[in-house]
């Protein structure tokens, strides 16, 4: 894998201007290589220039510069790092020709090559994001070297083409060839190309060609929800056309749902790529649809915010993902029929960002330049920090400036920067001008800075008078090291909300809003006192409507009121708050994971917004039972969770609430502890009282049979023959890595780390599982269920990924840490993860990945602690 690091994109970038790509790719050469010929025009800047194109091939070919054919002997070992040196280049004009052959990919990066396992049919696309451009065309990789992209290409007659221009067939259409229309200037990490017999539906809207596209195997479900994918693009479109004084930039918008892509999509200027996981195949809830449409709005403002206007280093890559996430939710509740989206945001999403926070390895949203010294530490950075963290910054941001001042400082920054590169100063910049306020201090506060607030009201009453002292706990430290410059926690300026709730007389489990207080805390002063007249409300929360990002407390007659009516808080918003402040005092040690429970017990058979019934039960299941209350507890805990689950299926049996319904259905299909009712179901092919089982359900209940040992290798055999698509083939991969016995448990563990464990080579062996069937296999393999079987494999786990990480690379070793971390929750597993990440060999995406999971893995240690203390 080629590392550039800032200083070489610093140099390179003075010394060179890219003018233009022209690339031809060949896909006819077979199953393991593509044709990659690429013409660069670009000019020096200076005579006498040495610098290097980034290349990562399985042949050289041919390299010819200014018509020169240039000597290959010896290039081996430069392009071992991924490099081919250009020396003692002239000023002025030059332009470079590359002939080679490169290499597919199984692993979501570069150029990956899929064959659909439901007909055969193989299908191909790019993900250039962040470095892996050179693993498709010889590139001048970074993003401030941006360039016009004219791409042909040589398919199979039978394909579609899709690139970021509208794509041509040209010449005899037994030829397969295509052009496609040349971008404006864009980055090497936006280039996109789909190729394939893909499935497509179009339209056209505002004069602009747009398209769906699938595999062909999921072509009966895109076409069932063409007409609401369309709907959502159409509405987004025209919104940010009201919203932005800059047109869409570029000729078409295609949206390509695409097999096994690791990210959720990537916003190739035309040409949006998409995990095709979007394209349902089973029963989702609401809340899901909703996910789609965020990610559709999410990408679409990448369109104006990354394409249009890009960072000019990886340090800004919060200003592409923090701004979109943005964007996403708040152009869904303006525009479309999901007006609830800022509820999910804080009870799925923040969360990440929460989490993410409170890890040593934060960042601040916008970091030092030299915290990122390479694009291998600026992988690490699409975390919950540049997403979740980010948008909730942007949002009280413009909570403080004002929508319409906010949205005038975006215009003016891309009107500055459209076509080109931007860093933070200049976005400050530009909503300083558009504000007259001190942007850049608050930028300072918020964007500089780690960690998370925490807000703690103390209410004292006297008489018929109340007082609240709001208590500000600084979370983060100043500065790129994390260190102030007294060495302690700084804070943050918050205006906020405070909700003050009653419970209703007739309905004492209602509670309604008696007013709502706006407040600031200026972040210098260590709190903040308000005072009321007339008696102390039931219910005093801080950050009501969730426009700041900060940890919130309960005083404690507070607490009792949620206790008793949270499920009553009339909006989904405000629930979201206690529902994450209960959260945060289980992770903190503050709250009993039991009362927790008890309180999702209590509330959630009440609750309608389906966001939260899924958060809820998702923090319930994964973390407070497996990891968080001890071994001995997690049956009573499972039983809880369960009786909630039959709680919700009892008040939608007369098919209200499908979702509602849906999501219970899911939880106590993973909370049985038993395997009676489950194999009634699955041999009845429904849920007494619906759903009737489809694809995903019936691998759900199959993958909890193999964990409790009630089925066998037959019966995954057997389901994969009634279920042999991709999803099936992931479905019995996970089922045969989830069977209890010893066999099963090596058989899992030698398709995922048998040539690393053995010590092979560092290139991909032939058959070697593709990203997804790793998750797969990883997230079967470990079960709390299984604690003695999976005993000796906890101090192999680390080496394994190692090796595994090492050979694979970044997206491999990243999934393996995420997916397949050991479930122990003990000291020895902790021993052994801080001893792997001494090791200095482990990738660091590896690494990253690794240190997380072991900072989770003390935080659970220490709850179960407190509650054993």
């Amino acid at each position: 894998m080629s590392v550039l690091t800032r200083e070489e994109a610093q140099i390179r970038a003075r010394l060179i201007e890219v003018h233009r790509y022209t690339i031809d790719l060949d896909l006819t050469r077979g199953e393991e290589l593509f044709g990659s010929t690429t013409t660069i025009r670009f000019r020096a800047r200076e005579a006498g220039a040495d610098t290097f194109v980034e290349l990562q091939p399985a042949a050289l070919h041919r390299v010819v510069l200014d018509g020169r054919e240039l000597d290959l002997t010896g290039a081996a070992g430069a392009l071992a790092d991924g490099r081919l040196p250009l020396t003692a280049l002239t000023e002025g004009e030059h332009e470079l020709r590359v002939e080679a052959d490169m290499r597919y990919s199984h692993t979501g990066e570069g150029m990956h090559r899929f064959t659909d396992p439901a007909d055969g049919e193989t299908y191909l696309y790019t993900m250039c994001c962040m470095a892996d451009a050179n693993d498709v065309f010889a590139a001048f990789d970074q993003p401030d070297l941006k360039a016009v992209f004219d791409v042909r290409v040589t398919a199979p007659p039978q394909w579609t083409v899709l690139g970021n221009g509208i794509a041509t067939r040209v010449g005899a259409p037994e030829e397969g060839r295509w052009q496609l229309a040349p971008t404006p200037p864009i980055s090497t990490y936006l280039m996109a190309l789909a190729a394939g017999p893909y499935h497509s539906v179009r339209t056209e809207h505002a004069g602009l060609p747009f398209g769906l596209h699938v595999r062909r195997s999921l072509a009966p479900y895109l076409e069932a929800d063409a007409e609401e994918l369309f709907d959502i693009t159409r509405r987004c479109f025209d919104r940010y056309h009201e919203i932005f004084q800059e047109p869409y930039p570029f000729d078409s918008y295609d949206q390509a749902f695409v097999p096994e892509f690791n990210s959720g999509a990537m916003e190739n200027p035309g040409l949006v790529t998409f995990r095709d996981e979007f394209v349902f195949r089973s029963a989702v809830t609401d809340a899901e649809r909703q996910t789609r449409a965020m990610v559709i709005a999410h990408e679409m403002a990448h369109m104006w915010f990354g394409d249009l206007v890009t960072m000019k280093w990886w340090d800004d890559i919060w200003l592409n993902e923090s701004f979109a996430e943005y964007m996403g939710y708040q152009i869904l509740t303006e525009t479309t029929r999901y007006t609830d989206t800022w509820a999910d945001f804080g009870v799925r999403r923040k969360n990440w960002g929460y989490d993410a926070d409170q890890r040593p390895s934060t960042h601040p949203v916008a970091p030092a330049p030299e915290l990122v010294p390479d694009t291998a530490a600026a992988r690490l950075n699409f975390d919950g920090i540049s997403y979740a963290k980010g948008a909730s910054a942007l949002r009280q941001l413009v909570t403080w400036l004002g929508e319409k001042t906010f949205l005038d400082g975006i215009n003016d920054h891309f009107a500055r920067h459209r076509f080109g590169n931007a860093t933070l100063a200049d976005f400050i910049d530009s909503l300083a001008r558009s504000s007259g306020r001190d942007v850049h201090a608050w930028a300072d506060r918020w964007l500089r800075t780690t960690g998370v607030d925490t807000l703690t009201p103390a209410v004292t009453a006297n008489g018929d008078r109340w007082n609240v002292e709001i208590r500000h706990q600084g979370g983060g430290t100043e500065g790129a090291d994390r260190a102030g410059s007294d060495g302690g926690p700084t804070s943050r300026p918050h205006r906020i909300a405070i909700g003050l709730y009653d419970h209703a007389p007739a309905a004492p489990h209602q509670l309604v809003l008696r007013r709502r207080v706006e407040a600031e805390l200026d972040g210098v002063e260590p709190g903040l006192t308000l005072s009321f007249t007339g008696p102390r409300p039931d219910l005093l929360l801080l950050n009501d409507g969730d426009f700041t990002y900060a940890k919130i407390r309960l005083d404690p007659g507070s607490w009792k009121a949620v206790v008793r009516a949270l499920s009553g808080l009339p909006d989904a918003v405000s629930r979201a708050v206690v529902w994450n402040t209960a959260r945060d005092m289980v992770r903190d040690g503050d709250l009993p994971p039991a009362d927790y429970l008890e309180a999702a017990r209590a509330h959630l058979p009440h609750e309608t917004d389906i966001a939260i019934v899924q958060g809820v039960l998702a923090f319930a299941r994964t973390q407070i039972a497996d990891r968080y209350l001890p071994a001995d507890q997690r049956p009573a805990a499972l039983a809880t969770i369960s009786a909630t689950c039959r709680d919700l299926l009892r008040r939608t049996e007369d098919g209200s609430g499908p979702g509602l319904r849906l999501a219970a259905v899911r939880t106590f299909i993973g909370s049985a502890t038993a395997p009676a009712e489950l194999s009634d179901w699955l041999d009845g092919d429904t849920v007494p009282g619906g759903p009737v089982l489809d694809p995903e359900l019936r691998w759900q209940i199959l993958g909890r049979l193999a964990v409790l040992g009630a089925v066998g290798p037959a019966d995954i055999d057997a389901e994969l023959a009634r279920d042999s698509s991709a999803t099936g083939q992931e479905g019995a991969a996970r089922c045969r890595a989830a069977l209890p016995d010893a066999a099963a448990k090596e058989a899992a563990w030698r398709t995922l780390f048998g040539a690393a464990e053995d010590g092979q080579g560092a290139g991909t062996e032939p058959g070697e599982l593709s990203n997804y069937l790793v998750t797969a296999t990883v997230t079967g393999f470990w079960q709390p269920e299984h604690h003695d079987v999976l005993a000796d494999y906890v101090p192999r786990y680390f080496p394994a990924a190692t090796a595994l990480g090492a050979r694979r690379g970044p997206a491999i070793a990243d999934t393996v840490a995420r997916f397949g971390f050991p479930s122990t929750v003990d000291a020895e597993t902790l021993r052994l993860g801080e001893e792997c990440l001494a090791d200095p060999d482990a990738l660091p995406a590896l690494r990253r990945r690794l240190a997380d999971q072991i900072d989770d893995l003390r935080r659970a240690l220490r709850v179960r602690e407190k509650r054993e203390a």
